[in-house]
């Protein structure tokens, strides 16, 4: 009496067979040669073939995707025992024989047990070659080796395992076959891994930009080290700053941003203003150059402002009788700290001002004398 279990004639493997060439290989040996005693066949070559479509291989072997079955018929023939012509009467069919040929100096596949079924012919063959490129199966594993080299790169087996899945699925979706699958997942778990890290760095180090946020000592060394001038950053912090803030950015790499934002205003800085590497006394009728005041626009500067500021800074740049390369540039200093002081709401804008501390160095009783020279208004009475 047939069990429900087993509606279907089983296939009849045998192990000696199976433990020679493999398990799926002899399986798929056992199907093609039953295929062979009940349908017709052509002789070509010394071999007899039979005719197979892609639906009809699928159905033989229900039990296996089509990747599989490329699969394992790829290995039956690099161990010679098919072969596969592909120049079939259908659009999709293939002509297989199992190998009935003998090579010279070879050993025999002993104790086959399939001539219970259909008798397999006396296959011949030496020992296997080389392992060629295979099809990935549907539950590959990385190989011990593999793992061990994954955790030389400190990558935590947990994190490897998960990639298994996905790795798998990709690659038998894609129906390519390899050489090794152990060194293709290596490298794809590496790039991952460094992916992981990179995201997790930046993640990690994500902020707000804070009010009283200021660059890194490292920052302004790097900027000071490619000729931005200590005084130039400074200015730039508090724009810096008040533009992200505005904005409720979220970053983990602000010095970075600083970095590029100095080097890129520095730049344009640079070539708007003439440099002149001689020194010399400011003249009486010294007016600043068209391009300080399209920085100062930039900077959002009312220009009225700053022209109505040129006769002060003139006058108190000849009493002192000092010499400069660059009157544009302390111009700009002190326009910019003039600027500051009016939005600080300060009434006592004076024409000491105009000397920033940071060039002078004097002390306090220095400036206070200036201060008084300059605001003395007796000669006007």
């Amino acid at each position: 009496m047939q069990s429900s279990l087993v509606p279907e004639r089983p296939l009849v493997i045998s192990p000696t067979l199976a433990a020679t060439i493999g398990l799926e290989e002899a399986v798929m040996l056992h199907v093609l040669s039953e295929l062979m005693a009940h349908r017709p066949m052509r002789v070509k070559d010394r071999l007899s073939w039979i005719e197979l479509g892609q639906q009809e291989l699928c159905g033989a072997f229900p039990f296996w995707a089509l990747i599989d079955i490329k699969r394992v018929q790829k290995s039956l023939q690099d161990l010679g025992l098919i072969v596969i012509d592909p120049q079939g009467t259908a659009q999709d069919g293939c002509y297989y024989a199992i190998n009935q040929l003998r090579p010279a100096n070879s050993e025999r596949v002993q104790n086959s047990a399939v001539s219970s079924v259909t008798p397999i012919p006396d296959t011949i063959f030496q020992a296997p070659p080389a392992q060629g490129a295979s099809y990935i199966p549907a539950n590959w594993q990385p190989g011990d080796d593999w793992i061990r080299q994954c955790r030389q790169q400190n990558i935590p087996e947990e994190f490897v395992r998960q990639l298994v899945p996905g790795f798998v699925m990709y690659w038998r979706e894609r129906r390519q076959a390899r050489f090794s699958w152990g060194n293709a997942f290596y490298k794809y778990v590496l790039r991952e891994w460094r992916q992981e890290q990179s995201h997790r760095g930046v993640s990690e180090l994500d902020t707000d930009m804070s009010v009283d946020w200021w660059p890194s000592a490292e920052a302004v060394t790097i900027l000071e080290n490619a000729g931005i001038s200590p005084a130039f950053i400074e200015d730039a912090i508090p724009e810096f700053v008040l533009y992200w803030r505005e904005r409720g950015a979220v970053n983990g790499a602000w010095n970075t941003r600083f970095i590029e934002h100095i080097r890129r205003q520095w730049g344009k800085y640079s070539a708007s203003i003439h440099y002149d590497t001689q020194p010399r006394r400011i003249s009486e009728d010294w007016q600043p150059s068209p391009e300080c005041f399209e920085i100062l626009r930039l900077a959002e500067i009312d220009e009225d402002f700053a022209r109505a500021k040129v006769g002060e800074f003139v006058l108190y740049w000849r009493d002192t009788n000092q010499v400069h390369a660059s009157w544009n540039t302390r111009f700009l200093q002190f326009i910019k700290y003039q600027w500051s002081r009016r939005l600080e709401g300060s009434q006592a804008v004076s024409v000491i001002d105009a000397h920033d501390q940071s060039f002078t160095g004097k002390n306090q009783q220095g400036l206070g004398a200036a201060y008084q020279r300059f605001t003395d208004r007796s000669w006007a009475e």
